[in-house]
């Protein structure tokens, strides 16, 4: 199976139990591709601007974050293949 094979699976997948069109599916999946694709960086920075925008203090929002961190995934910084051959043989 190719990984556009796999695409499309998990496409027709989401359209069948969400009940949705295949364009919406696209689009579904396209935000939740955005949404774990986001750096750890662009999370805090991003996050601290709306809960600032929603007044809170620094101090809370800090906490908030943090809790926040412990339930997200992050995207895995860019590997060179050194990088990756460095892990698989040491």
């Amino acid at each position: 199976m190719s990984p556009t094979d796999g695409l499309t699976a998990l496409l027709d997948h989401l359209a069948r139990v969400g009940g949705l069109s295949p364009s919406r599916a696209a689009r579904l999946l396209d935000e939740i591709n955005s949404y774990f694709s986001e750096s750890l960086e662009e999370f805090v920075v991003r996050r601290h601007t709306e809960l600032q925008t929603d007044g809170l203090r620094n101090e809370t929002i800090f906490e908030q974050i943090a809790r926040e961190l412990e339930l997200r995934r992050f995207a895995a910084p860019p590997l060179s293949e050194r990088q990756i051959r460095r892990m698989i043989y040491g």
